[in-house]
């Protein structure tokens, strides 16, 4: 994509700043290798994945794919975050905990959300997975919206100016269903957010919706565009149950007397460090300290 607005023509005309874009040769190539992992994983996936599958079995052929292709090296390269495979009105952030059987129906409409991570550059991607063909066009809006507000980000955008164009498209589409007519709307608490070495939520959030922050994006800085399409109220809460767990970025490791805890947390700080983790990738190390996680 060329930079957006016309104060950027000379990012692309002058040499200063194209050779100032070299310096960052480093982070794009981890960058591009990430990407391409994941894009030959959602190739495969999206092959795969069929009504009456367990959506833990979905979880770990994306898993097991990405950590082959990404070449897994310890925290140098493998997966950013786990898999999200969130089903209906479960916007975001769901993987199953163990035990969890949940099968994926004809009719449901399914997020799947993961991540790739070379030395720490992280890609975050999602795709919506839906077999009733009803639920086209709410797909289609979601991409519309997504490519729009890919197209409007650059260095010195305002993020509000992104939320308002993301929301103008998403919400120009409608989709029937059961001979009800809804407009697609914005989850207007969901958006899309920065992105740091090791760390998925770096600061900044990329609305969805007019009437966000006049913050403006920066040069060298990284982002995920996010959207959500919606045809109930377009809000969210959180629910009860947890999956994804990370320690904090900024907090040092705190002294545990227990010893099994302080086992759980060296194992948590070797395997994931600042990545996010879920319950499952523990079971099998520690098979009875996995409930308590709050």
């Amino acid at each position: 994509m060329d930079h957006p607005c016309d104060f950027n023509t000379m990012r692309t005309t002058e040499a200063e700043y194209r050779d100032r874009d070299r310096l960052h040769a480093s982070k794009v190539n981890d960058l591009r290798k990430a990407a391409e992992c994941h894009r030959q994983v959602r190739k495969l996936a999206q092959s795969k994945i069929r009504p009456g599958m367990k959506l833990v079995d979905i979880c770990e052929l994306i898993e097991e794919t990405n950590l082959r292709l990404v070449e897994k090296n310890g925290l140098e390269a493998g997966i950013a975050f786990p898999t999200g495979c969130s089903i209906n009105h479960c916007a975001a952030h769901y993987t199953p905990n163990p035990r969890d059987d949940t099968v994926l129906g004809k009719d449901d409409v399914m997020k799947i959300d993961y991540g790739t991570q070379v030395n720490g550059h992280i890609i975050d991607s999602a795709f919506t997975v839906a077999f009733n063909p009803v639920f086209d066009p709410l797909l289609e809006a979601a991409k519309a919206a997504t490519n729009e507000g890919i197209k409007q980000a650059g260095i010195d955008v305002r993020l509000c100016d992104i939320g308002e164009a993301i929301q103008e498209v998403m919400e120009s589409h409608e989709v029937e269903i059961g001979n009800k007519t809804h407009t697609v709307r914005c989850v207007q608490n969901l958006c899309g957010h920065s992105i740091a070495p090791y760390l998925i939520h770096a600061g900044k959030s990329v609305p969805i919706v007019k009437g966000g922050p006049a913050t403006k994006m920066e040069e060298g800085e990284l982002f995920a565009i996010e959207t959500f399409g919606s045809t109930g109220k377009g809000m969210v809460f959180n629910a009860p149950d947890c999956s994804h767990f990370m320690k904090d970025f900024e907090t040092e490791d705190v002294p545990l007397r227990n010893p099994k805890a302080r086992a759980l947390l060296k194992e948590i700080t070797n395997r994931f460090g600042t990545l996010a983790f879920c319950r499952r990738w523990l079971e099998e190390t520690f098979p009875r300290h996995i409930a308590p996680l709050r």
